[in-house]
């Protein structure tokens, strides 16, 4: 399945299910607060001009931006390895790439991801950051060693929708001569990193 009409109307239907659900929470951190159809798109179609073959998301929520990284993956031949603090949520999206058969493409960690970023020594052609914002500074130090290889892309999601939040994470970035970053307008803004040369 990639992206084929019936993946995209699944995806739609379990978009607006997300949405009707986030609507009844005052509690934000209650919200499932998946990413955007048209930046999820991009991504996907980033992946596939990339020929992402490992693709590490921090943040899976319910798992729909999972999906859409995963269903690319199962063109490229990659492999999505997905952080979630919430174990809860973990079950959900894992019922979710059950459901639409991309639970092969998928590694799920309930883990906290700067833990993971710590330990875990590979490194990533791909990586979507979609997580709690106040954390980003500490990620950044081991975020740099999953992006040593060339052609690695860093994918910030919410930059423009809560940008005072992520100013300062993404200031320390751009004042790296080692990397090249800019803001796209898609959806609640993302910011893509990569490096400016071999590093």
């Amino acid at each position: 399945m990639s992206l084929s009409v019936d993946f995209l109307k699944k995806m739609n239907v379990l978009y607006q299910g997300f949405l009707q659900f986030d609507a009844t929470q005052p509690d934000r951190l209650k919200r499932y607060r998946n990413i955007e159809p048209e930046s999820a798109q991009y991504l996907a179609m980033l992946i596939r001009v990339q020929q992402s073959q490992h693709i590490l998301e921090i943040g899976t929520s319910t798992g729909y931006s999972t999906l859409w990284l995963a269903d690319a993956a199962s063109v490229t031949g990659g492999k999505v390895t997905t952080l979630e603090i919430d174990a809860q949520r973990t079950v959900q999206a894992q019922g979710y790439a059950e459901a639409f058969q991309l639970a092969d493409k998928i590694d799920f960690h309930v883990c906290d991801a700067l833990d993971f970023l710590q330990q875990n020594t590979q490194q990533y052609d791909f990586i979507l950051l979609d997580a709690e914002r106040h954390a980003y500074l500490d990620y950044w130090p081991d975020l740099q060693k999953k992006l040593k290889k060339k052609g690695s892309v860093l994918i910030v999601d919410n930059v423009i929708s809560h940008a005072a939040e992520v100013k300062t994470f993404i200031t320390q970035i751009k004042q790296d001569g080692r990397y090249v970053g800019c803001t796209l307008s898609l959806g609640a803004g993302l910011f893509m990193v990569t490096l400016r040369d071999t590093v």
